[in-house]
């Protein structure tokens, strides 16, 4: 029987699309039909439109999904592509990740001005950044340059270091990979030095709690090893209460029935790290991720909130 027409929901940035894109050539393979078999349905976010202050200020990073989340609840689409990082750690009741593409690479790229490097930065450099945990990281190893805010799409971003508007950036190799552009990397950053946001790398789907007929035309694009991972990330930011507000990095990974997990809480400045490290069965990664979020709650001298 033929998979019902679906309409697929995402943001409007270049990355978005090409990730929305994959998500709908990956079905249409699956059930053997044209991929306009699925509509593409661009729903504009209050987080693509603020571009001049912080997310943190505004909101945090539901503002990149709560107008799609409105669209699947009110029957306008069916399912909505999201960049994992920017999935909220709690979703509206009627909404479910119905789960995630294999992942990709999720490394940092640093994009320094004529090649430069991390390393090779003057004193008083400017790195431009939305991210804060990414300005904690930088500021950890480099105390000596400063961090200033940097929004836009990937291309906004590529541009101003080009320009000489800031010396560097660092931006998600999985996106770049994704439109083509890994060229424009100076470095890959190592995961000991600049382990990701919660989630980079995976392309995450999201579907109505009460519409098992969409999860079943999903399942055979989903990846379990990856959805374990993020189940153990997404437990510790839960345990954590975290947001964009907060600089805040894990990364786990799945081999065979095995799960190890690197968890790591900054100041906003970079001048104190708390790091947890778990290893254990990948069928326990939700108790996996948020034992290691407790740890760091009981580290922190002033909880959560005494970083931002």
């Amino acid at each position: 029987m033929t998979v019902r027409s679906l309409r697929i929901g995402t943001r409007g940035s270049p990355l978005a699309l090409a990730q929305t894109h994959m998500v709908r050539a990956a079905l249409a393979q699956a059930h053997g039909v044209a991929e306009d078999h699925f509509a593409i349905e661009i729903i504009k976010t209050t987080g693509d439109q603020i571009q001049d202050r912080p997310l943190s200020e505004s909101g945090g990073k539901g503002l990149f999904t709560k107008e799609l989340d409105s669209a699947l609840i009110a029957g306008d689409i069916d399912l909505a592509v999201h960049s994992s990082k920017d999935l909220p750690t709690h979703l509206p009741a009627e909404i479910v990740i119905a789960g995630y593409l294999p992942r990709e690479d999720a490394r940092d790229a640093w994009i320094g001005r004529n090649g430069v490097t991390l390393d090779q930065l003057p004193a008083g450099a400017v790195v431009g950044t939305a991210s804060l945990r990414r300005a904690a990281q930088v500021k950890r190893l480099r105390p000596d340059v400063q961090t200033t805010l940097l929004r836009g799409n990937v291309h906004t971003r590529l541009n101003k270091v080009e320009r000489g508007e800031i010396d560097a950036t660092l931006l998600a190799l999985a996106g770049l990979k994704r439109l083509g552009l890994a060229d424009r990397a100076t470095a890959l950053l190592s995961l000991d030095d600049f382990p990701p946001a919660v989630g980079q790398g995976a392309i995450g789907i999201t579907s109505r709690a009460n519409d098992p007929e969409t999860r079943a035309a999903l399942a055979p694009l989903l990846d379990e090893a990856t959805a374990l991972a993020l189940l153990a990330e997404r437990a510790f930011l839960a345990a954590l209460d975290g947001s964009c507000r907060t600089p805040i990095a894990g990364h786990a990974t799945v081999k065979d029935r095995d799960l190890s997990f690197y968890g790591e809480v900054l100041k906003a400045d970079g001048s104190e790290v708390w790091i947890v490290r778990r290893h254990g069965r990948a069928i326990d990664a939700a108790m996996i991720g948020a034992d290691a979020g407790n740890e760091i709650v009981l580290k922190l001298p002033h909880g959560v909130a005494g970083l931002m």
